[in-house]
């Protein structure tokens, strides 16, 4: 296992920001790490690469154990924060060299990774000059430089535009056929597009841990139903072919059907057999957006 996490819990004075995470990645891999603000995905990519220590639990990255031996784990960690935190009155290659001295890079490296990243056409300027999305591929190419073989990224494409956003994408896909990469983003596309497994993260707990293509062969379908008049959950469990349901408001509730029948029908049906109006319905797509919000409400 290139990632490996048993029984991680971090604590803010009484706060728990992880509660007893579990999980492991193989080299190979690009993982989606997920959650909402607050959700401690930061506080998990900060433990693995041994800036911070958990209160308990066990970490491992490439076979080294981070809290025994975090500066062996680091040698083997390219890291992105996500506030990338760079020297911005020194020039791209001058800040490179720098980078390249700590870990005993040869200056040739430097050359390759600033086109690789696609940094070439801004290399000559101070890093204070960049926009915001040519930051971040310093920050990148930082990552990269020493050619590390697990990957963390928290939040790699912030500040890219769309043309970028495509570049990065790739490199990152591409990076993910013979590293480990953990990427944290709040952008669904960016997973969906580059990442072949998601875990999500909600209030220090894991919530989801699946194959994207377990997610894309998933024909469940869930639909948003408003009655005028507020029920009790033992009606709605009459309905068939339920596997979930989900009151968000008093009268609106979230069902979710294991079939690949169209179940409006039967909603409408359940409705005048129980002498209900509907006031609303919408269907959704069991998509990584819809289940992010399924999990993370």
């Amino acid at each position: 296992m290139s990632i490996k996490v048993v029984g991680v819990t971090k604590l803010y004075d009484s706060q728990k920001a992880l509660h007893n995470i579990s999980f492991s990645i193989d080299k190979g891999s690009v993982v989606g790490f997920l959650g909402p603000n607050g959700a401690g995905k930061s506080t998990m990519m900060k433990i693995l690469t041994g800036y911070i220590e958990p209160n308990e639990g066990a970490v491992c990255v490439n076979g080294i154990d981070v809290l025994e031996n975090p500066i062996d784990a680091q040698r083997c960690i390219g890291y992105l924060p996500e506030h990338n935190p760079l020297y911005t009155e020194m020039y791209v290659k001058e800040y490179l060299q720098f980078q390249a001295a700590i870990y005993k890079v040869h200056k040739k490296a430097i050359s390759e990774i600033i086109d690789r990243v696609g940094l070439t056409p801004e290399s000559h300027k101070k890093i204070g000059q960049l926009s915001k999305g040519y930051m971040q591929r310093v920050g990148l190419a930082t990552a990269l430089l020493h050619n590390p073989e697990v990957l963390i990224l928290d939040e790699p494409t912030t500040g890219l535009d769309p043309n970028q956003l495509i570049e990065i994408r790739a490199l990152i896909k591409e990076l993910g056929k013979d590293k480990t990469v953990l990427l944290s983003t709040h952008i669904m596309q960016e997973v969906e597009a580059v990442c072949d497994r998601v875990i999500i993260i909600n209030k220090g707990k894991i919530v989801v841990d699946k194959l994207m293509n377990e997610i894309r062969s998933n024909h469940n379908q869930t639909i948003e139903v408003t009655f005028d008049y507020k029920i009790e959950e033992q009606f709605i469990k009459k309905l068939p072919n339920l596997e979930s349901y989900k009151n968000n408001y008093d009268t609106t509730w979230f069902l979710t059907f294991a079939t690949d029948k169209d179940m409006r029908a039967d909603v409408f049906d359940f409705a005048q057999e129980n002498g209900l109006k509907i006031l609303g319905l919408n269907t959704h797509n069991q998509n990584l957006e819809n289940l992010f919000r399924d999990y993370t409400n």
